[in-house]
């Protein structure tokens, strides 16, 4: 009797167990850093003090109320022209190029570079290319696209060694027509590294749209960068960098502005950084090591957010 007894206590515990665990509310974890989708978007060639404030630049100045800034941002100190600060970009030094010469004369070996670090993360990655057919690896420059604006064509472990029929790189080098699709069917990349052409990133106005290249990039902006920003991808924990690739006649400072919804709102600072503050900031979001380059000495760009990574 007295095991009958307390076998039916022990069912009766359970059974009021279960119910209490049945109630408990569930739990919504909120998405962390790791599930971030990052886009990087690069413009050409402006000093800030050519877009803060300019007429020709109304849709760009609408941001700044939308996110936070930095007014100190320069290109890494005497780092010109425009290729080695897009390879700088990827892996936090230039290895010694100092020309905009295609990746058949300035193709490099290391493996030390970001989508290879994002690669052995198991973080996608893809670059958005505006000018490409995406039926071979863009390896040389033709038209409006420009082969030193597409930093990830320089690393041979990309590329296969300079094949142009490569698989991996096809694959990753995307025309940026295709960005929309991606955008509407959420099948985006993790990171997500976007390259006007010469005339939509303010480089180039002759053959362009309008006379003024400010005016081309900033009207190209406003038509690429709303999809973007209504994307399931940027409204779960999403960030936009949009950033120069060098000063004009100097070393900036140039424009560097962070759309996110955990950007500090209508924010500036005057911290300085540089092309390596960027790349450690992607390391840290993505978490991956070790940080390159000069990117190991970089001030972060964490104190644009609330909350970072």
């Amino acid at each position: 009797m007295k095991r009958f007894l307390l076998l039916i206590s022990c069912l009766w515990i359970a059974a009021a167990g279960s119910v209490t665990f049945a109630q408990t509310p569930e739990v919504t974890e909120t998405p962390t850093s790791s599930e971030r989708t990052v886009f990087v978007i690069l413009e050409e060639n402006h000093n800030w003090n050519q877009i803060k404030g300019s007429a020709h630049a109304p849709y760009i100045n609408s941001l700044l109320k939308q996110g936070a800034h930095a007014e100190q941002y320069y290109n890494p100190p005497g780092l010109h022209p425009s290729e080695p600060n897009y390879i700088w970009l990827e892996a936090g030094t230039n290895f010694g190029i100092h020309n905009d010469a295609d990746p058949a004369a300035n193709h490099q070996p290391s493996t030390e570079h970001l989508t290879t670090l994002l690669d052995a993360a198991g973080v996608s990655w893809k670059t958005y290319q505006e000018g490409i057919y995406g039926d071979v690896c863009p390896l040389a420059s033709y038209d409006h696209y420009a082969a030193k604006h597409n930093p990830m064509i320089f690393f041979d472990d990309v590329t296969g060694s300079n094949d142009k029929h490569s698989a991996y790189c096809i694959a990753h080098m995307r025309p940026y027509g295709e960005l929309s699709a991606d955008l509407t069917n959420n099948t985006l990349a993790r990171y997500n590294f976007i390259t006007p052409n010469l005339c939509d990133d303010m480089h180039d106005s002759s053959g362009c749209a309008t006379p003024n290249s400010v005016q081309n990039g900033d009207d190209w902006l406003k038509q690429a960068l709303p999809p973007i920003l209504a994307s399931d991808a940027y409204q779960n924990n999403g960030i936009v960098f949009i950033t120069w690739d060098e000063g004009e006649g100097g070393d900036g400072p140039i424009g560097l502005i962070a759309l996110s919804k955990d950007a500090k709102v209508g924010y500036a600072n005057n911290i300085p950084y540089t092309h390596s503050s960027l790349l450690r900031t992607l390391e840290e979001i993505f978490g991956v090591t070790p940080l390159l380059g000069d990117a190991a000495n970089a001030t972060d760009l964490s104190d644009l957010f609330t909350t970072f990574p």
